[in-house]
């Protein structure tokens, strides 16, 4: 499967940006579907992933309540609803997928991998 991510931008501290991760391929169904992100001088984490279902998503600390990921299997992708963004969310994100039921916040058990799209929150 290949992943493009896309939706970034420059925000204020406070807006909104809809982040997507559009994939390739008859089995997207198949993949479960992750958001890394990578600060400067930092290491890349773990942001939020769902289910090959939909049916189970999962959240870093720092986005709970914040972020939220979704995915239409019918157009294959995955989107990350992000409010009430902070200057510490600016990074560039990824999204990586898997073919398993389960998400994993260990980006190295991801097989397939998008290029980032840069967000840049500002204060």
């Amino acid at each position: 499967v290949q992943l493009q991510a896309s939706g970034g931008g420059l925000v204020q501290a406070g807006g909104s940006l809809r982040l997507s991760c559009a994939a390739s391929g008859r089995t997207f169904n198949s993949y479960t579907i992750s958001w890394f992100r990578q600060a400067p001088g930092k290491e890349r984490e773990f942001v939020a992933g769902i289910s090959w279902s939909g049916g189970n998503t999962y959240y870093a600390d720092s986005v709970k309540g914040r972020f939220t990921i979704s995915r239409d299997n019918a157009m294959n992708a995955v989107h990350l609803q992000m409010n009430s963004l902070k200057p510490e969310d600016t990074a560039v994100y990824y999204c990586a997928a898997r073919r398993t039921m389960s998400v994993s916040p260990n980006q190295n058990v991801y097989d397939y991998w998008g290029l980032g799209t840069l967000v840049t929150v500002s204060s």
